[in-house]
């Protein structure tokens, strides 16, 4: 059969792109700091892509003076804790019902944005359902790209597609997470592509809005924008390493 991501994997510059954040992540798990310490910076991780993603979203970066987070950012914290390390209940979920797991992210997400009847309920509309439905079929099997470029088709799909209509963006990036999780390419999560795609969103955007046109050109584009975020992140997971163990 055909793999029907095999064209986006030949788009100029992809390849290259995925195979620097490949690289760069496997820098990031070879730290010394990493072979045994992993979980702590795991969890440094995992609070530092909630920030970022909620401010992605227009949520906060940080807790209140009163300690409570807003509800965007309290959602994605949440969303973090269960992705913290790669050891957490829903990436054995993701790998037998990838669909079952996104509906638990929303709920996770959303659960301060929307009312408990519309929690991990994508839109009832065919469009929705078949788009939703291949995607499970691309994360368990249909393709053989490199994990890089599924990160990136199963990211830009769920914010173009934006199932739920709350809190959609932050589950795209959670989902990104788990597929870089589970292909082995960040198994304990440590990268933290989050951050740059904070601080480069208008880069990010523009890009979404290339892979939601679907021109090669925009494809590309969006691809490797999310490889240049798990470079980047991969950099920032060094940076907490050598901070952890005291020489940074």
């Amino acid at each position: 059969m055909t793999d029907p991501l095999a064209p986006l994997a030949a788009l100029p510059g992809v390849a290259e792109a995925a195979d620097e954040a490949r690289a760069a992540l496997g820098r990031a798990h070879r730290h010394r700091a990493n072979l045994r310490g992993w979980p702590a910076n795991a969890a440094e991780a995992a609070v530092r892509a909630a920030r970022a993603s909620s401010v992605l979203d227009g949520g906060s970066l940080q807790l209140s003076e009163s300690g409570t987070p807003d509800p965007v950012l309290a959602g994605a914290l949440r969303v973090a804790e269960v992705l913290e390390g790669g050891a957490g209940t829903l990436v054995g979920v993701w790998q037998r019902a990838p669909l079952q797991a996104i509906a638990r992210l929303h709920t996770l997400a959303a659960a301060d944005l929307t009312d408990a009847d519309h929690l991990g309920r994508p839109r009832a509309d065919d469009e929705v359902s078949g788009r939703l439905a291949l995607l499970a079929e691309l994360v368990t099997g249909g393709t053989r790209v490199a994990a890089p470029v599924l990160a990136a088709v199963v990211h830009g799909e769920l914010l173009t597609l934006a199932p739920f209509g709350t809190a959609d963006g932050v589950v795209a990036r959670a989902v990104s997470r788990l597929v870089t999780i589970t292909s082995g390419l960040d198994p304990h999560g440590l990268g933290v592509p989050e951050t740059y795609w904070m601080r480069q969103s208008g880069e990010y955007r523009g890009a979404a809005r290339g892979f939601a046109s679907g021109t090669p050109d925009g494809l590309a584009a969006w691809i490797i924008t999310c490889c240049r975020g798990l470079t980047a992140g991969a950099e920032e997971a060094l940076a907490i390493a050598q901070r952890s163990s005291g020489k940074a």
